[in-house]
């Protein structure tokens, strides 16, 4: 197949990529690089595909080094001219979308941000897939659309109306415009919602980052709401893995689903929202005692109350996903947990 990866400089779709591409997928990335967090990163991971800097930098379609069947063209979401005429060349079967602008602290500050790579990329995006045939889309959403939900584990099927951040509106709005594309043309269109995606080549924004990167500078980390916090931390192989069996399955619709009781996780349109999570959440601070055994060595704690935006826990119901694709993510927090900070220490000589 030939697949149009976005977001390949981003932690998960620099992964998703390089697996598609090395399982034989004629593969097209395309990414911003935008400096939401060090670029520096982002080229790094580029690099680790066989993309050197500096052609990236030309704006030119560069091929890897590495994989034959892989390139790379540095392009925003946002310039409609650009992905309508990359689209038109390319001619690809199926779109992975896994740009957005991430991060929920950010969303407070910078609320353009979210409109313009969230709400009219993904237009873009839409549009150019309605146009040019796409056989299935597969986009990244997030947990953080189960916002005030209390009933876990979160199901596809709980109602997801009441967000508590920007950056959950935008990709809840996501999931609402796939869902009308799917229904008006037709085009099969798979959602999924990561949790707390985490592991090598990670993004510096989040907490277990932040956590690693202060202990090794012997600094102090900021644990909110006192410590008391679930989360259903996923690994990263586990992510990649899930998003690779979600392309190949394309939706057909749910026979079934009746608007008299309407299932939001599905559609009779060919349609289909699914959970990545590791289904075990893990208390926060017992997710820092596993950092600092790894990194031999404890960490002076800021106890501080709740974030704005902020969830006390997140818990993934991934039975559909195990259903329909076989799969159930596994990867232990103490096994992931390792191979990151090994990781860290390489990439940053820690």
């Amino acid at each position: 197949m030939k697949i149009l990866v976005t977001g390949t400089a981003g932690f998960i779709g620099s992964f998703v990529a390089k697996k598609l591409a090395q399982r034989g997928d004629i593969v097209f990335g395309i990414d911003s690089i935008n400096d939401y967090y060090d670029v520096s990163l982002k080229y790094s991971r580029l690099s680790d595909s066989g993309f050197d800097r500096a052609d990236v930098d030309s704006g030119k379609v560069v091929k890897s080094s590495l994989y034959p069947d892989y390139r790379f063209c540095k392009i925003s979401l946002e310039d409609q001219l650009s992905i309508k005429s990359l689209f038109e060349q390319e001619k690809f079967d199926m779109v992975c979308h896994l740009a957005a602008q991430a991060g929920v602290r950010y969303s407070l500050t910078n609320p353009y941000a979210y409109m313009d790579s969230n709400i009219i990329g993904f237009m873009n995006i839409l549009e150019n897939c309605r146009h040019n045939g796409i056989k299935h889309l597969v986009f990244a959403s997030s947990s953080s659309v189960y916002g005030l939900n209390e009933k876990m584990p979160f199901a596809t099927t709980d109602n997801v109306d009441h967000p508590v951040s920007l950056y959950a509106a935008t990709k809840k709005s996501n999931e609402l415009m796939a869902h009308a594309y799917s229904h008006l043309f037709g085009i099969p269109v798979t959602g999924l919602r990561f949790f707390t995606v985490y592991g090598p080549w990670g993004r510096p924004d989040m907490a277990y980052f932040k956590f690693t990167k202060a202990i090794a500078e012997g600094k102090s980390i900021d644990v909110y709401n006192n410590g008391d916090m679930l989360r259903d931390f996923t690994y990263i192989d586990d992510i990649v893995e899930g998003v690779i069996r979600t392309i190949d399955l394309i939706p057909k619709g749910n026979p079934a689903w009746s608007g008299l009781n309407p299932d939001p996780g599905s559609s009779k349109a060919p349609y289909k929202i699914y959970n990545i999570g590791n289904n075990n959440p893990v208390k926060l601070l017992d997710f820092i005692n596993i950092i600092e055994k790894e990194m031999g060595k404890v960490a002076q704690k800021n106890f501080l109350p709740m974030q704005p935006g902020d969830v006390y826990a997140t818990y993934a119901d991934v039975d559909d996903l195990a259903a329909d694709t076989g799969y159930r993510p596994y990867t232990p927090v103490e096994e992931g947990i390792a191979k990151f900070v090994k990781w860290y220490r390489d990439y940053y000589k820690a």
